[in-house]
């Protein structure tokens, strides 16, 4: 017998096949289209009702756009004398220091009782999870306009509960009294309403986190002799850090373009007392009919909001790096 005898034959399995369809010079630059033409009525639609209002806003901030041009179409470009008019408005950075301090406020007040909510829903029975658990998600799923009508007749200065409760209580001084004809109280009365609104999804969001922490890492926590903060402070929170991050990050922005309630409840008033960025582009924009200056108030807001979340996740990231 040959050597070439005495070697395997290939079988099936080694033999090679012929199929044609070898990788080639061009086999990795063909793809598939059917991939993009799915996706591509999303995307067209998120260009269409996301992308081109904020363009068409920029480019209004640009132009002198008032009623006139409105109608005829022939509005000119001014360059940044809309943003030269705005920032040189006194009132205007009375309402940019408002807004911070109406987002401070309602943001610490959600995180802090959002996390409170969460951690006593964890420690609850099954049953009484369910109940709050419950609770929060009907609140949640109530209109913007209707919990706003609510809060409109809880402080009706004759007929609302508030009233009415306070003064049985021994405090005469709060009969009729009118809540939405000061401003300070019309302000603590739209925090307390956009607080109720935005505590829900905060604390659902942080107990689903919380359910994904260990045990085990409690239980050697507690064998160590730590309290109920200091097991907070090093176990829980950095663990559920990133969700942490998450509904501050959400909540800074609702809270800065905050809208609806504000215009529903107060108008922005009593004065000036109520109104903040969003509100302020809608006042200049309808009142003059200056849906220029409206309109670069808007882009100054995107501008703002961007800087604190940006400066937000940078402080963040230092002390993650730090640690």
């Amino acid at each position: 017998m040959t050597a070439r005898e005495l070697l395997p034959r290939p079988t099936a399995r080694t033999r090679p096949v012929a199929t044609g369809r070898g990788p080639g010079p061009r086999a990795g630059r063909r793809r598939d289209p059917w991939p993009y033409l799915l996706i591509a009525p999303a995307v067209l639609g998120t260009l269409y009702l996301l992308v081109y209002p904020l363009v068409r806003a920029l480019v209004i901030s640009f132009q002198e756009f008032g009623l006139r041009q409105l109608i005829l179409g022939d509005a000119e470009f001014v360059g940044l004398a809309n943003y030269r008019a705005l920032l040189g408005d006194p009132r205007f950075w009375e309402v940019v220091r408002r807004t911070f301090l109406f987002m401070a406020v309602n943001v610490a007040l959600i995180v802090v009782i959002a996390t409170l909510v969460a951690l006593m829903t964890e420690r609850l029975g099954r049953r009484f999870r369910i109940a709050v658990l419950s609770s929060l998600v009907l609140a949640w799923a109530m209109p913007v306009v209707a919990a706003t009508t609510v809060f409109q007749w809880l402080f009706h200065s004759e007929f609302g509960i508030v009233n009415q409760t306070l003064t049985g209580l021994g405090w005469q001084s709060f009969e009729r009294y009118a809540w939405f004809a000061n401003g300070p109280a019309s302000f603590a009365i739209l925090v307390l309403l956009i607080v109720w609104q935005s505590v829900p999804f905060a604390a659902i969001t942080l107990y689903s986190a919380l359910t994904t922490v260990p045990g085990e890492l409690y239980e050697s926590a507690r064998l160590d002799g730590a309290g109920a903060g200091r097991i907070f402070r090093s176990v829980t929170f950095p663990i559920v850090r990133p969700v942490f991050l998450l509904v501050v990050s959400l909540e800074v922005i609702w809270t800065f373009k905050a809208f609806v309630q504000i215009w529903v409840m107060t108008r922005g008033g009593p004065g000036d007392a109520t109104t903040i960025l969003p509100v302020y582009a809608v006042q200049t924009a309808l009142s003059a009919q200056r849906y220029d200056l409206g309109t670069a108030t808007s882009m100054v807001t995107v501008v703002l909001m961007s800087v604190v979340l940006i400066v937000y996740f940078r402080q963040l990231l230092r002390q993650e790096a730090e640690q």
